[in-house]
């Protein structure tokens, strides 16, 4: 594991967001999205709750109960956490499964959205109705191995406040030689870009503070950025090598960076939002003397 950026990369310095900043506002009635979906201004008042696992899924009915197994047997020695399956629009019986399944895991949660709406959707769906004030995310297709986890939100909470987000990079890929490629291209010219400092942007193992994820501007594809837009908040990123391994069951329902000029936009939109940003002021409030 490694913490910060890269030797030669300086982080992109804004201010660390202090521990008393104002909650991020609710969404408006024109978000199509996630509107409708519970949200959680603060973790729970007596503390109880620390973490919540974020997983978006679509069709993914055979792969539900093995990882909800598996995220249970990695975080087994902690109690302060909760599951959140958000739904993302699936017509096989994913959504069947889930709802059995909250049966015998009292801690987990299943969030639905009416309609695909992809899978930045999903995280923010379940990132806005999370209870914990560290959110952790994977995919749902059994490729991110669960027993990564502790070790990425234990980099975060080591990592104190000037830290962000863990990041998991891959090693061992398990894809086809094409995705490899595809993926390995997209990484090259985004770093060129970006400047970000991270090898691996698409892996779905990620922990981060729900507070600055919610500061964030979001855009569909938000979650291939996360890297490069923490350090525009003004936060450092640790790295945590995890091993991938193949999909158990099932087809890929959400893609890496091949939608080619979709992924292009997005590129361009973030450079320009990182270019845009100005420094965040120290404000402090004069009271009569």
């Amino acid at each position: 594991m490694s913490r910060g950026c890269p030797r030669r990369l300086r982080p992109i310095r804004s201010g660390v967001q202090a521990s008393g900043s104002p909650a991020p506002s609710r969404g408006s009635s024109s978000d199509p999205t996630s509107i409708d979906l519970p949200f959680s201004d603060k973790a729970l008042p007596d503390g109880t709750l620390a973490i919540s696992i974020v997983v978006p899924v679509r069709n993914e009915a055979e792969n539900i109960i093995p990882l909800i197994e598996e995220i249970s047997e990695a975080l087994g020695a902690r109690r302060d956490y909760e599951i959140i399956y958000v739904n993302d629009g699936s017509t096989d019986t994913t959504g069947e499964r889930l709802s059995a399944a909250m049966k015998r895991w009292p801690n987990l949660r299943q969030l639905k959205h009416g309609i695909s709406s992809g899978q930045s959707a999903a995280v923010r769906s379940g990132v806005r109705a999370a209870r914990g004030a560290i959110v952790a995310t994977l995919d749902g297709d059994g490729q991110n191995n669960p027993e990564f986890l502790p070790e990425l939100i234990r980099a975060l909470e080591e990592g104190g406040e000037r830290v962000g987000l863990a990041a998991g990079q891959r090693v061992g890929r398990k894809d086809t030689g094409f995705k490899k490629f595809q993926s390995r291209a997209a990484n090259a010219i985004r770093s060129a870009i970006l400047n970000d400092g991270t090898r691996d942007t698409g892996c779905g193992l990620k922990a981060f503070r729900r507070e600055v994820f919610l500061m964030m501007p979001y855009f569909d594809g938000l979650h291939r950025f996360l890297p490069a837009l923490m350090r525009r908040e003004g936060f450092d990123v640790a790295y945590v090598e995890v091993i991938d391994r193949p999909r158990r069951s099932g087809v890929s329902n959400y893609g890496f960076f091949d939608r080619l000029w979709i992924g292009i936009m997005d590129l361009f939109g973030v450079w320009w939002l990182i270019r845009r940003k100005k420094p965040t002021p120290e404000v402090n409030e004069v009271t009569p003397k």
